[in-house]
């Protein structure tokens, strides 16, 4: 995705600033960071280290006794590295995505271009009209009475309704969010996608580029848009009332934890003089 207007970071991750002066929201991204149990990153981060350190094995055993403290910084910093390569891939093509579906210009990057094809496969397969079924691209969803806001990928319209108009399937409205991965297979998603189409979905409002406000888009139905180097697919999610609950209830987990304290007074025993003298006893 790529950086929204109002977004910024802050000690306690990313939150939005509202345009009207009221208090700060957090994003849905750090809800779901925060208030909700991030299950595949440490596998994959085990992974990805134990595999840096077999595939420099000569280089680590040297290092071990020559350059320690610098060979555990560089270990530690794998998959953090790695993540941080990952997420700029994807938020570059996020950005091209957007400037495709508005038909504007964007910039040469080979290293997204795999994925833009995809992406245009999917239109064609689809038949979307990039003129009449983009309904909305790059939107920020706000709920000022829950205190949070997210910024969705693309409103469209897709023919998977089951009534037929002249013997082709009438369109439904669609929230959809890219996912970009190296090594996922396409078809692959995570539960808590859903929580985060939820909080889009039944948001109050939403910000346009021009930071004019309207009602959020009729959504019909809610899904993941995977992006591969070469392949993609669709994945509907339900990102239903249901799963908004369960996301509110991340987001009063996340606020609680921004607002805990980070220490607390340890109970001392009681003082010396309050204790039984030898002579008393």
């Amino acid at each position: 995705m790529t950086d929204p207007k109002y977004a910024k970071d802050t000690d306690n991750g990313r939150y939005y600033t509202d345009p009207t002066g009221g208090p700060d929201l957090v994003s849905v991204t750090n809800v779901l960071s925060v208030g909700v149990a991030k299950h595949a990153i440490p596998p994959w981060a085990v992974k990805l280290t134990a595999e840096w350190v077999l595939e420099h094995r000569i280089e680590v055993a040297r290092r071990a006794t020559t350059d320690r403290e610098q060979l555990l910084k560089d270990i530690k910093a794998v998959h953090r590295n790695a993540s941080d390569k990952a997420k700029n891939l994807g938020s570059r093509i996020h950005h091209r995505a957007h400037m495709m579906a508005l038909e504007a210009p964007y910039p040469e990057d080979p290293e997204v271009d795999p994925y833009a094809r995809q992406l245009v496969l999917f239109w064609q397969r689809w038949d979307v009209d990039l003129a009449e079924d983009i309904l909305a691209a790059e939107m920020t969803f706000l709920h000022r009475r829950l205190g949070y806001a997210g910024t969705g990928d693309v409103v469209m319209l897709l023919r998977t309704s089951w009534r037929r108009i002249r013997g082709r399937r009438a369109k439904q409205s669609w929230l959809v969010d890219y996912k970009t991965s190296a090594t996922r297979p396409a078809s692959s998603v995570y539960p808590e996608y859903t929580l985060q189409l939820a909080a889009l979905r039944y948001a109050e409002t939403v910000l346009l580029p021009d930071d004019t406000e309207q009602p959020v888009p009729a959504v019909q139905r809610t899904g993941i848009l995977n992006l591969r180097s070469r392949s993609h697919a669709l994945v509907p999610m339900p990102g239903n009332r249901r799963a908004h609950r369960a996301f509110r209830g991340a987001l009063e987990t996340t606020k609680w934890l921004h607002a805990a304290p980070t220490t607390y007074p340890a109970l001392l025993p009681p003082a010396a003089e309050q204790q039984p003298t030898r002579k008393a006893a």
